[in-house]
């Protein structure tokens, strides 16, 4: 049974914290570590963090030196990664029980080093837990398979069901950006040559954001994306006007689920 390493970054999220690690401790796929980077919150966050530790040693919590952010939190807890994949999940997300055995045995029959899944989307205040979670007919649903090519037109991996493969790829760390991290570490993974491939059961439950918040303000992310096309990628204006208009065309798609 292949390790894997799951990386958690925590900011403020006392209210969600404990659902999203018992939806990883409850995983039928037992051969796993938890590691989670707690940056600067001003809530009761790392203590949570530490009596779960306490009850289970697959639970490892680190306290970020400095507030930097999502990226490098998540940066934090990649680089202690000692498993054979790395998967992520935010401290206000839930993965179903079989998430992980399913897409492990997936992914070694794939033979991809990138894979992802569909996955279910909740309001904000939602409070179940993911090991009862019942099927609530919205659904976000994936591609079975992507290049970069269909990347750079939108982002079809939902972060919360991502995970690479160290063995085939070593360790991948997330770019120094604010935003859209996650979808440049895809981008640089498939800009290499790499495939990614997709599980159409959904195996993971996302919580959408309060309605105002800066991250359900789909419009606040288009300058990030920009800069991401233009500065990361090196896309020229037009390729990257596109691929931009393609990303804003998939989020208001999702924002209807």
């Amino acid at each position: 049974m292949p390790l894997v390493s799951v990386v958690m970054p925590v900011f403020n999220s006392s209210r969600t914290l404990a659902s999203s690690i018992r939806s990883v401790l409850a995983q039928t796929h037992v051969d796993l570590e938890l590691l989670v980077t707690d940056d600067m919150s001003s809530d009761d966050s790392m203590d949570l963090l530490m009596e779960f530790a306490r009850q289970d040693e697959r639970v490892l919590p680190q306290q970020a030196p400095e507030q930097g952010g999502a990226g490098r939190a998540r940066n934090l807890a990649i680089s202690r990664a000692r498993g054979d994949y790395v998967a992520f999940l935010d401290s206000d997300d839930l993965w179903l029980p079989g998430k992980l055995e399913q897409q492990t045995a997936f992914a070694e029959a794939a033979g991809v080093p990138l894979t992802y899944t569909a996955y279910y989307k909740v309001d904000a205040d939602f409070n179940g837990e993911g090991a009862d979670f019942e099927p609530n007919g919205r659904v976000v649903q994936v591609r079975t398979h992507v290049d970069y090519r269909a990347m750079l037109v939108q982002d079809h991996i939902g972060a919360l069901t991502a995970m690479y493969s160290r063995k085939v790829l070593g360790t991948r760390l997330m770019p120094e950006m604010r935003k859209r991290q996650d979808y440049a570490l895809w981008l640089s993974i498939m800009r290499d040559g790499a495939e990614a491939r997709g599980l159409p059961e959904p195996l993971a439950v996302y919580r959408s954001h309060q309605a105002g918040s800066l991250s359900s303000n789909k419009l606040s992310l288009i300058p990030y994306n920009w800069r991401l096309y233009r500065d990361h990628e090196g896309l020229s204006v037009p390729r990257s006007a596109l691929a931009l208009a393609g990303a804003a065309w998939h989020s208001v798609r999702k924002s209807q689920i």
